[in-house]
């Protein structure tokens, strides 16, 4: 699964990296827990990208229950397109979701141990998303979840399941409107997790409310 991650680039970076035209209100994080407003890039009817601020957190547009959300900050990839939460985002609402890492925990003996999950240069990469639209009489809420995939062998030595990652020459397929047959399951996780080093970082990530440079010590 994935919980929690970070995303410390300048807002330069991510603009030239996303192709976007602007982007507003950006802080970079340490820390990112669910149930709070995400950034994510969906593609526009022109075919351009823009920035916006999900509820990471995916509400289905039939549900009666907002909460439902908490139970779905992710989605498994071998059943998008059979999971009634899913299957409608998946044909017509992807996105990107921006990093530059990510936690897990790996169990043992003594307790669960933190990993940073990055690019030795921490540089931008992006998982693949879904997002939604839900309403009531008195509330809208945009929403999103990250797609997990099984892991392969370098992060299975931490933990079962990993984000799956969509590689920059590959944004455009994932985002494309006019396509409601796009294989989640073809996208290479091995070329993906390639060169990611697993760092293991201090207990101070496990309190989402730590948000600063010492989560990655």
């Amino acid at each position: 699964m994935c919980g929690r991650y970070v995303l410390i680039a300048t807002e330069q970076q991510i603009i030239d990296h996303f192709s976007l035209r602007r982007l507003a209100n950006y802080q970079p994080d340490y820390n990112i827990p669910p149930g709070q407003k995400i950034l994510n890039v969906v593609q526009l009817e022109d075919g351009s990208n823009k920035a916006v601020y999900l509820h990471w957190g995916l509400i289905p547009s039939w549900s009666k229950d907002r909460g439902i959300g908490n139970r779905l900050i992710n989605a498994r990839a071998e059943t998008l397109a059979e999971k009634p939460s899913f299957r409608a985002a998946y044909r017509k609402r992807r996105c990107l979701i921006p990093a530059t890492g990510f936690y897990e925990w790996h169990r043992t003996e003594s307790g669960k141990q933190p990993y940073h999950i990055h690019y030795p240069d921490n540089r931008l990469f992006a998982f693949a998303g879904l997002w939604e639209h839900w309403e009531n009489e008195t509330e809208t809420v945009y929403s999103c979840t990250i797609v997990t995939t099984g892991a392969d062998a370098k992060i299975a030595s931490i933990h079962d399941r990993m984000p799956v990652v969509i590689r920059p020459e590959q944004y455009l397929d994932w985002l494309d409107k006019k396509s409601e047959a796009v294989d989640v399951l073809s996208f290479d996780q091995s070329a993906a997790y390639h060169d990611m080093r697993l760092t293991p970082v201090s207990n101070r990530v496990n309190n989402p409310a730590h948000n600063d440079a010492d989560c990655l010590t």
